[in-house]
């Protein structure tokens, strides 16, 4: 088995160096220095310039700060201890939270997804985890799937959401 891969090594080497050979240059027709090769380059139209590099794309990049959307789901979720906030991945994960106060063995774990940028209710996919622990048994988790905390954060994030846009709207006005 080694021998054979031994053999196999030698001979793709081999092969490597006989296809791969360095283009051969005369230098009667291609400038030594770089600066005179670049120079040709530019004139027989192989060279490029900054400005054709940088109005080629027509990529629109949008920063956390601008979409709307997005401020205003990490606005309402403040309160929460989070674990993921990924924009580029479009996802807002908290860690498991529990009022304290009120002595219950339940916590809540929320799941943001960002569908679309767009200020709609579709546009958000907001799953919420229950955490049951009793003493003596293990913890259950179960996820409310249309639950009354979803729909309600949905609401308010869709809510704030338009009023930061309307704000900025309005800034870019004056």
């Amino acid at each position: 088995m080694i021998r054979i891969l031994l053999l196999l090594s030698v001979c793709f080497l081999t092969l490597s160096c006989t296809v791969f050979k360095p283009k051969k240059v005369d230098t009667r027709k291609t400038p030594i220095k770089a600066e005179e090769r670049a120079r040709q380059n530019v004139n027989q139209g192989k060279g490029t310039s900054l400005k054709d590099l940088i109005g080629r794309g027509n990529t629109n990049y949008e920063f956390s700060t601008s979409n709307p959307m997005w401020r205003a789901s990490l606005e309402i979720l403040d309160f929460l201890p989070m674990t993921t906030v990924d924009y580029s991945g479009g996802i807002i994960i908290t860690d498991w939270y529990s009022d304290v106060s009120s002595g219950n063995e339940e916590s809540i774990k929320i799941t943001v997804r960002f569908l679309s940028n767009d200020i709609r209710s579709d546009s958000l996919k907001i799953i919420v985890h229950k955490k049951k622990c009793m003493s003596q048994q293990p913890c259950k988790v179960e996820i409310l799937s249309k639950s009354a905390i979803s729909q309600e954060l949905r609401t308010s994030i869709i809510k704030k959401a338009s009023l930061l846009k309307k704000e900025s709207t309005n800034k870019k006005k004056k």
